[in-house]
Formats: C-alpha cells, structure tokens, sequence
C-alpha cells in the first residue's frame, strides 16, 4: 500500500539517499524545527510500512580481487516476471535483480564473479530458469543522486540524471528524469528521432509516468517528469541528455 509523505519523511529518505550510514538525527531534526525522537521514531514507521526496505553497502567488487561485475538484461512473461526475479537471486553471484513491469528487458541481473568462467556459469544457470538472455556486458562503474523533490528547497533539479550503470566497452544505461522546458517535451519517440533529439544508436527501453510503466514504441509522447531509461553501446552522448534537459552530474559511488 502506497503512504502519503509529509516533509518530515521527505526529508529523512534525502538525507539516507546521501549518506544511510552517517545520517543525523539532530541534524535533520533541527533543519525541521522537531525532535531527534521525532526522526528516529519516524525512521522506524517508514521501515515497518516498507518505504525504507533495507540498508545496502555500495561495494566496488574490482577492488575485491579484481572480481568483475557484469549485467544481465534479460526477457520473461508478466506472469512469471516476480517468481523468476526470486529465484535469479539464489543463483550464487547474482547481488542484484531490477524488475521492470512490462518491455522487453524486463528482469535486470546484476553478478559478481572472480574470473569469466563464474559469469559464464551465472548465465547458463539463468536460462534453466527460463530467462532469455537479450543483451549482457560488464559494468565499469554506477552512478546514483538522491530524489530532488525531497530535498530541503523542493526543487527538482532540471533534467536530472538519477541513475548510470556504464559497461565495459563504453555502453551506458541511464535514467534521467524530463524536465518541463526540455526540448523533447510532448514529443513522440518518432518525432524525437526524426529531429535528431536521440540520437542513432541511443534505444529507449522504459519509460516510468507516475505509478505508471510504458511500454516505449514510436507514438509515445515525452512529457515533463518522465523517467526515461535510455541505452547506447558507445555511451550516451551529451546532446541526448540534453534533449531530456539534463544539465547536472550524478553523485559517483565507486
């Protein structure tokens, strides 16, 4: 079920998004005007009604003895998409599984394995599941930000790019949110690649509206607000990011 935040629980999941391990209840208390005892308490609600899930290290596995770290974009039915995300985890060296709901692509496999014969070994292990692997490639680094609109002035920041998953050979997965006076706003993806606004080799693979998961196809309008998954094999280009209105840099976990 979904809960309604106030500023309060707005302002607790920026200040964990930053830095979960070091935050400060007074000091987010007293940037509120409430008590330490009302953050710690509220901490407490917004992980029994599942908004805070859990608590995650950010682990660079190349400086584990240069373990390699590799992404499985993978294809299932709706049906069996949450079933299949389950049992992808058990599989011994996957750390991460991304459930999409709907779109080719739609289970995301993160693994870690000490040599290619471990990665090899993951994927065979993946397809008796029943997944179809559609595309796979090392990751060379990740990027996040906290959510904007939960931060102490409430602005969103213009075109902002939440999340970078780069992959060895320069290919890129990039969320990036649209901003209102984007050049690509109330555009249809065949618009947009009719005016250049995408670029070539650039592919749209989920588009997040709300609540809402759209599958992308070339009658899709862009509007302000979307979050737009986007990939490239060479790297997104800037101009693409700009056409989305993007004109910040993530934060770098490496």
């Amino acid at each position: 079920m979904s809960r309604r935040l106030d500023e309060i629980d707005k302002r607790i999941i920026y200040a964990m998004q930053q830095d979960a391990r070091n935050i400060s209840a007074p000091m987010v208390a007293e940037e509120m005007d409430v008590s330490p005892g009302t953050i710690r308490n509220r901490i407490n609600q917004l992980e029994e009604a599942g908004i805070i899930k859990g608590y995650h290290a950010d682990i660079d596995y190349e400086r584990c003895e240069s373990r390699m770290t590799n992404l499985f974009v993978c294809n299932t039915s709706a049906s069996e998409r949450e079933d299949l995300a389950r049992k992808a985890l058990t599989v011994p060296g996957v750390v991460n599984v991304r459930e999409l709901r709907t779109g080719r692509g739609n289970l995301q496999i993160k693994a870690v394995g000490e040599e290619m014969s471990d990665l090899t070994r993951i994927a065979h292990q993946l397809s008796k599941l029943g997944l179809e692997i559609e595309d796979e490639d090392l990751i060379q680094e990740e990027y996040f930000t906290p959510y904007e609109p939960f931060g102490p002035d409430g602005a969103t920041k213009q075109g902002a790019m939440t999340d970078m998953v780069s992959l060895s050979g320069g290919a890129e997965v990039v969320d990036v949110t649209v901003s209102k006076d984007a050049p690509i706003v109330n555009t249809t993806l065949r618009e947009a690649n009719e005016q250049s606004l995408l670029g070539s080799e650039v592919l749209v693979i989920a588009i997040e509206r709300g609540d809402e998961m759209i599958t992308p196809k070339g009658d899709t309008e862009i509007r302000a607000g979307d979050l737009i998954s986007v990939f490239a094999r060479d790297g997104v280009p800037k101009s693409t990011l700009e056409s989305f209105g993007n004109t910040n840099q993530p934060m770098t976990h490496s």
